[in-house]
C-alpha cells in the first residue's frame, strides 16, 4: 500500500499543473513527451530484460493501452473541465477495476463493490446538480475513456503470467516504448502540432511530468498494483482525488463549493477506509 501512496502524493500536483501551464497545448504532443522521456529513463531496465518476444510484445501492447492512449483522453479532457473536476471523476476507475476483477474470478464480493460505491456517490454529490459553470460533459466522456483505459492496464498487469520472470522495472521499460511509440504515432498520423502554447513554463512542465508523475508515478503505482488486494487496489485508485483537489484549491487557485466537495471526499474517504479493513474470520 505503502507504493500506491507514494505514486498519488506524486500524482496530485499533476492536475493543475496541466490546467494552468499546458492550456492550448496539443494533448497528444504532451503525452508522447512525457511517455519518451518515461522510456528514456527506463531504457537500461529494458535492455537488461530477459529474451522474450511473447512477453515483450504484450507489455508493449499494454503500455499501449495503459499509458498512451490514456494520457491521450485523460489529457484532452482538461480542455473541458476544471483540474479539481478531472482528479474527481477519477473515481469511477476503482469501479471497472473492482469489477474486471470479480469477473475474471468468478465471484461478488460485495464489500468491494460497496466500498468502490461509496467512493462514486463522493462525485455523484459534487455535480448532482449540474457541471459547475465553465465544465463540460464532452470532458467527462473523454475522462471516462481515460479510466477504462487505465482500469484495464492494471487489471491485465496484475494477473498476467507472461512476465513471471522479470523484475517490476523490465516490465514498465517494455510498457513505456509501447506507449511512447502509439503517441508518436498518433502525432504523425495527425500531422505536426503547432508550436503555440510550448512556452519555457510549458517545457519544464513537461520534463517534471516525464521523470516524475510517469516515470516514477507509474513504476510506484504498477509495483504497489501486484502487491495488494483487489479491493485495496480498486479504491486505492481514490488516495490521489482528495490530495488533488485540495492542490487545485490551494496551491493553483481554483473554486469550487467547499461544502460539496468535502462530502463528497468524506464519501470517497469512508470507500476506501472500507476496502482496507480485514475481514473478521470466523472460528471454527
Amino acid at each position: 500500500m505503502r507504493y500506491l501512496l507514494a505514486a498519488s502524493l506524486l500524482w496530485a500536483f499533476s492536475f493543475g499543473l496541466i490546467k494552468t501551464r499546458l492550456a492550448g497545448v496539443d494533448p497528444v504532443a504532451v503525452s508522447a513527451a512525457r511517455l519518451l522521456l518515461a522510456a528514456v529513463i527506463f531504457l537500461p531496465f529494458l535492455i537488461r530484460a530477459p529474451r522474450d518476444r511473447r512477453a515483450a510484445a504484450a507489455a508493449l501492447g499494454l503500455g499501449a493501452l495503459q499509458f498512451g492512449l490514456m494520457y491521450m483522453l485523460y489529457i484532452a479532457s482538461f480542455a473541458w473541465l476544471p483540474a479539481w473536476l478531472v482528479a474527481l471523476f477519477t473515481v469511477f476507475t476503482p469501479l471497472y477495476v473492482a469489477l474486471g476483477l470479480d469477473l475474471l474470478d468468478r465471484r461478488f464480493q460485495p464489500r468491494n463493490l460497496g466500498a468502490v460505491l461509496l467512493a462514486v456517490a463522493g462525485a455523484g454529490v459534487v455535480v448532482w446538480r449540474g457541471l459547475p459553470e465553465g465544465a463540460d460533459w464532452r470532458g467527462i466522456g473523454l475522462l471516462q475513456g481515460a479510466n477504462l483505459c487505465f482500469a484495464a492496464g492494471q487489471i491485465i498487469y496484475v494477473r498476467s503470467g507472461l512476465w513471471h520472470r522479470w523484475s517490476d522495472s523490465g516490465r514498465l521499460a517494455w510498457m513505456y516504448v509501447g506507449a511512447a511509440l502509439v503517441s508518436v504515432a498518433v502525432l504523425t498520423v495527425q500531422g505536426r502540432p503547432g508550436l503555440a502554447g510550448w512556452t519555457a513554463s510549458a517545457l519544464w512542465s513537461v520534463l517534471y511530468l516525464g521523470l516524475v508523475p510517469t516515470a516514477l508515478g507509474f513504476y510506484l503505482w504498477n509495483k504497489g498494483a501486484a502487491r495488494t488486494s483487489g479491493g485495496r487496489l480498486a479504491v486505492a485508485n481514490n488516495l490521489k482525488i482528495p490530495l488533488a483537489v485540495l492542490v487545485s484549491w490551494l496551491v493553483f487557485r481554483e473554486t469550487a463549493d467547499p461544502v460539496r466537495v468535502l462530502a463528497g471526499l468524506s464519501l470517497v474517504t469512508a470507500g476506501l477506509y472500507a476496502a482496507g479493513r480485514p475481514l473478521r474470520q470466523n472460528r471454527s
